[in-house]
């Protein structure tokens, strides 16, 4: 759900990141507590109805769908095989409600505010010596390192394909691998010159 932020000035938007994680956990809590059709079926119209306050329209929710398509393909016929439709529907179609829901908060926070959050979230464990800052600058580096494994998975395969390889995972896991490394020995070698390796 990284990178999928839409900007806009909707209620939605302007909701403090905390009240909407809080909902967020409520949701999926309900979810897990509450296995049943109905419940999902509500679901579903709840989190539609947050992505249209949330003017993400249908192909905004669509496209924070669609990265399920393989899931919900092979585990439904599995599950309706297994335990029956019904089942079926309360098992994927919890799981599909859940993650776009994850997405609808995604795409109307900034990541920056979610990161201040889950910092101010942390804060009253210092007394057990946590640190809420160096928390908040570790989640950042993490959502930060996403995209850019992303890109330097396609750049590993449009330079495979152009040189005629097979894309297999020998073929790309060690390439792969090789720019993650480098890009954590960047982010690194900045953090010490800023004083922040300690």
């Amino acid at each position: 759900m990284i990178g999928v932020y839409v900007a806009g000035t909707t209620v939605l938007h302007r909701a403090r990141p905390g009240v909407k994680l809080a909902a967020l956990l409520v949701l999926t809590t309900v979810l897990v507590a509450l296995p049943r059709a109905q419940v999902v079926t509500v679901g579903v119209v709840v989190v539609t109805a947050g992505a249209l306050v949330g003017r993400l329209g249908v192909r905004g929710l669509g496209r924070l769908v669609w990265p399920l398509r393989w899931v919900v393909l092979v585990l439904t016929p599995v599950q309706a095989w297994l335990v029956g439709w019904e089942r079926a529907y309360v098992v994927v179609g919890g799981l599909v409600v859940a993650v776009t829901a994850a997405g609808v908060v995604s795409a109307t926070t900034r990541v920056t505010d979610m990161t201040d959050t889950l910092t101010a979230l942390i804060r009253p464990l210092r007394r057990v010596g946590a640190d809420p800052d160096r928390v908040g600058l570790v989640l950042a580096l993490a959502i930060r390192a996403v995209p850019v494994i992303v890109d330097a998975l396609r750049v590993v395969r449009e330079a495979r394909a152009a040189r005629g390889m097979r894309l297999t995972p020998d073929t790309i896991l060690a390439p792969l691998l090789i720019r993650t490394i480098r890009h954590a020995d960047r982010v690194g070698e900045a953090l010490a010159a800023r004083g922040l390796d300690d």
